[in-house]
C-alpha cells in the first residue's frame, strides 16, 4: 500500500541518535500503529518492545537480527522482522526511508 487513509499522525517526531533517525507516529483507527521515518548513514542499535515489521522503502543497509551471525543486506526495498524484547543493529550505507509496524500480541 502507498498511502494511508483515515489515521492521526502525531506531529511531534521521534528522534534517535542525534537526529540521524527520525520517524512520525501513524495511529490507525482500530488502534494499530506504525512508523514514517528517514535514517541517514550510520551504525545503530535499537531494542523492540513488541514484534516490528520493517519494510524499507528505498535505500541501503545491513541489518544483524538476534541470534543471526550473517548481516541481511537490502538496497532498494525490502523487510524483515524483529522480534519483540530484543534487540538489532543496522548499518545504513545511504539515506534509507522506512515504514516500522508494531504487533502487539
Amino acid at each position: 500500500m502507498s498511502q494511508f487513509e483515515n489515521v492521526t499522525v502525531v506531529k511531534k517526531a521521534n528522534v534517535y541518535f542525534d537526529g540521524k533517525v527520525t520517524s512520525r507516529a501513524v495511529l490507525f483507527a482500530d488502534g494499530t500503529k506504525k512508523t514514517l521515518g528517514i535514517m541517514l548513514p550510520g551504525e545503530y542499535e535499537f531494542g523492540t518492545d513488541c514484534l516490528e515489521i520493517m519494510e524499507i522503502l528505498g535505500g541501503d543497509l545491513k541489518v544483524l537480527l538476534p541470534g543471526e551471525t550473517e548481516w541481511l543486506h537490502i538496497q532498494g526495498e525490502g523487510e524483515f522482522k524483529v522480534p519483540a524484547n530484543t534487540k538489532f543493529k543496522l548499518q545504513v550505507a545511504e539515506v534509507t526511508d522506512y515504514c516500522c509496524s508494531y504487533i502487539y500480541e
